[in-house]
């Protein structure tokens, strides 16, 4: 009898092992090269192109990070001015309705750069560099954590090391740098790339001829403690922690062309010093240059002599994220300059835009009266700051106001380089150059389409639906009349909803199952109500 009690402390261990500290088992979550479409991109790219010799544009892409609708003075921002930013607008076409394929960074990013709905090659939901390990982490972090706006999802099987490590862009895909490069372009890349750190992911397996920057989803902006740099590390962002954490290392660490190098400078400066030297270099010949910066995005740091810039602001927060997006205006500034000094401003077509809406839970962007920001599916998450310039071509101070997609910059610079494109895949941006000068009226899309996890929007002659089938969420707006989405007119509806979900199913039917699942839900709570998104 004195045994039993060591028994039942076994037992107990046993069963608190089981139940709860077992590690989840590996799902069904390997990742494997479509072949097929391998095989053909490979195919494509070595086929020579007989076309008559040609004068062809030089191609920016300037890609900012969660920069807000209303975060430029452009779009009436009281805090910040932002001169270099809005020029681009006054000097080219700004986009009024301008949306990009997802709300976060990495499935955005994989759809701008390869011209397909990210979807249709399975980067559906965000990549997260670890899983939960057990169900006690899951129970520990929903009840003892401070995690909300994000609520961690319970997982009954998480990916296995070997399947997290082979997150990315797959082999399969063509990146409009393989396009251009197969016409003779040089490419470059010099940020944020995001879409993976793979042996066959990384921006030189994907056509660029040079690369700097980090491969992850942030990294610090100067190491921690730099002199002259201020550090805030937010205590409002959960997230904010885990990327302080991780500091310049894996993902986070800075390389060029594919070799870790130790950088002291101040990143978005030095994005834009690696771009320029691009530039100059590169200047007898056609070139693609992708800028795709870290900023406004999270670690909140900005050398101190922008802060003078944004005296006004009293909340330190949003003081120093306005520091940081007026350093990032000169960066931008400095390209642009460069481009018009080196006098290829009239052979040169050049993007603007952000991955995504403003971060509302750092309590620092604005997306103005745009419901929602990053995360969500409302505007305030999918609508984003968006200009295309090309002097002489483009009408300067103009705008457009029919929607259009982030998608479409892939369909425009191969449109302007006469690219060919292959014949084996599905391409969902059109080229917008038509449009702008005039030659063309109507919609360029029909409907737009976004989903991530259970979330499920369509756009269509100015309705907008968000559904899904887990949070019994069935949203309608009329953006036309609402286009703030303040007034929920489904119930109203029910004929054009069922139409517009039946539209929905057809446009995702055959897609393949995301390549990793999603891990967190976000919450929003605003006077109309609390809506649910997954990421």
């Amino acid at each position: 009898m004195k045994k039993l009690p060591f028994f039942i402390g076994l037992l107990i261990c046993f069963l608190l092992y089981a139940c709860f500290l077992k590690p989840l088992p590996f799902g069904d979550f390997d990742i494997e090269t479509d072949e097929t479409l391998l095989m053909g991109k490979q195919k494509f790219l070595l086929e020579m192109a007989d076309k008559p010799e040609k004068k062809q544009p030089n191609i920016i892409v300037i890609l900012v990070d969660d920069l807000g609708y209303m975060d430029i003075s452009l779009h009436g921002n009281p805090n910040v001015q932002t001169p270099n930013i809005d020029a681009l607008a006054r000097e080219g076409t700004s986009f009024q309705n301008a949306y990009v394929t997802s709300a976060v960074c990495a499935p955005s990013r994989a759809g701008m750069i390869t011209g397909r709905y990210q979807h249709r090659f399975g980067i559906e939901n965000q990549e997260h560099d670890r899983y939960l390990k057990n169900k006690f982490e899951y129970l520990y972090t929903t009840n003892f954590v401070k995690t909300k706006p994000w609520q961690i999802q319970k997982m009954n099987a998480v990916p296995s090391p070997e399947a997290i490590a082979k997150q990315g862009l797959p082999p399969s895909e063509i990146s409009l740098a393989e396009i251009l490069k197969k016409e003779g372009y040089k490419t470059g890349i010099t940020g944020k790339w995001n879409l993976g750190n793979t042996e066959f992911s990384r921006p030189m397996d994907f056509g660029f001829d040079e690369q700097y920057g980090f491969y992850g989803t942030h990294s610090l902006y100067a190491p921690e403690g730099s002199p002259g740099i201020i550090d805030l590390k937010n205590p409002e962002d959960w997230t904010d922690q885990y990327i302080w954490k991780s500091q310049r290392t894996g993902k986070s660490a800075i390389f060029k062309n594919g070799e870790v190098v130790e950088e002291k400078g101040y990143l978005t400066q030095r994005f834009a010093d690696e771009a320029i030297n691009f530039l100059e270099t590169n200047q007898d010949k056609p070139f693609f240059l992708f800028v795709p910066f870290s900023a406004p995005h999270t670690p909140f740091q900005v050398p101190d002599r922008y802060m003078e810039r944004v005296a006004h602001i009293q909340d330190p927060v949003q003081r120093i994220y306005y520091a940081m997006i007026s350093s990032l205006d000169d960066a931008v500034g400095a390209i642009h300059s460069k481009v018009k000094e080196l006098g290829m401003e009239d052979n040169t077509l050049l993007f603007f835009l952000s991955d995504n809406g403003g971060a509302a839970y750092t309590l620092a962007t604005d997306n103005g009266n745009l419901k929602g920001g990053k995360v969500t599916g409302f505007d305030g998450g999918l609508r984003v700051p968006f200009f295309v310039k090309w002097k002489g071509v483009i009408p300067a101070n103009s705008k457009y106001d029919k929607p259009i997609s982030s998608l479409d910059i892939f369909a425009t610079a191969c449109a302007a380089a006469d690219a060919d494109l292959p014949e084996d895949r599905v391409y969902d941006g059109v080229s917008l150059l038509p449009y702008i000068i005039g030659e063309k009226t109507g919609l360029p899309h029909p409907a737009l389409y976004w989903k991530a996890a259970a979330t499920r929007i369509i756009l269509k002659d100015g309705w907008k639906l968000i559904f899904d089938d887990k949070w019994g969420q069935t949203l309608l707006y009329n953006l036309t009349e609402d286009p703030f989405e303040k007034k929920n007119i489904a119930s109203e509806n029910p004929d054009l909803v069922r139409q517009l979900k039946d539209d929905h199913f057809l446009w995702a039917k055959d897609f393949p199952k995301p390549l990793w699942p999603h891990m967190i839900t976000f919450i929003v709570e605003d006077e109309t109500g609390v809506y649910y998104f997954e990421i």
